[in-house]
């Protein structure tokens, strides 16, 4: 029996399996203060209403629209200063202006060749589980109230 190795996968092909992963996917880096997009995926467009020509060369905080009053934010701030891994649940809008909940992971990954940090960004729109859970929160809180 042969043994299976490690070995890298076609460029072409890790690009096309990125962009046709189900969730967004972005990678960007960090320019002064800002964290700008390098990469967007197909679900990414799908799922925000923005294309790549939109968005790349921004920080991402466009997805946040006016709504900056959010605690996650200063969690991935913290996390991006640290050099550390973060997942959050944020609400950002579409390029239509309607919310949907984000469920967003961040992996810093530092490339030793060109002296640069990347931040992989994985985006899931979570927004019916949102409401689900919302409603459940209100259900008990009415139950609660009826029983004492």
């Amino acid at each position: 029996m042969e043994t299976v190795t490690n070995s890298a996968i076609r460029p072409a092909l890790l690009q096309s399996l990125i962009d046709y992963a189900e969730h967004g996917i972005t990678i960007a880096e960090r320019e002064g203060n800002d964290t700008i997009l390098l990469y967007v995926n197909r679900a990414f467009e799908q799922m925000t209403g923005y294309n790549a020509e939109d968005c790349l060369y921004q920080d991402c905080r466009f997805l946040q629209s006016d709504d900056r009053d959010q605690a996650e934010l200063s969690r991935i701030r913290s996390a991006i200063e640290s050099e550390q891994p973060v997942r959050v649940i944020l609400r950002n809008y579409r390029k239509d202006g309607s919310l949907f909940w984000n469920d967003l992971s961040i992996s810093p990954f530092f490339d030793e060749e060109e002296g640069v940090m990347y931040y992989i960004g994985v985006q899931k729109d979570v927004t019916e589980l949102v409401a689900l859970q919302t409603e459940l929160a209100d259900v008990k809180a009415r139950l609660a109230a009826l029983g004492g």
